[in-house]
């Protein structure tokens, strides 16, 4: 079962994450994850983005689910669309919010 999983080290310790990137234990997470993580995919993280992650990670936090994209939207006033997220992100922001976010592989509309 283990070649499925692929691992970053990040400070000498070993992190597994799924076949696409994502952390097998959100408790793994740190911002120097999160900074390594994106330069991995030659994704910059800014500090929007990072608040992108760090509001995503406490709606987690409160929720035990990956927000959805409307209600993401909804917390920074954004329109129904979130078109904001999808000019930063191009594609599947909340993919990628929640990537880089050490949370679970969202479902859905991401």
């Amino acid at each position: 079962m283990e070649d499925y999983l692929n691992r970053l080290d990040v400070c000498s310790i070993s992190m597994e994450r799924d076949g696409d990137g994502f952390l097998l234990n959100i408790n793994d997470w740190s911002e120097d994850l999160m900074y390594q993580m994106a330069k991995e995919d030659d994704f910059e993280i800014t500090e929007e983005i990072k608040e992108y992650i760090l509001k995503a990670r406490e709606m987690f936090s409160h929720s035990g689910t990956v927000p959805a994209m409307r209600d993401f939207a909804k917390e920074f006033g954004m329109d129904r669309k979130a078109t904001k997220l999808y000019d930063i992100f191009k594609s599947g922001p909340m993919k990628k919010i929640a990537k880089y976010g050490g949370l679970p592989k969202p479902t859905g509309c991401v």
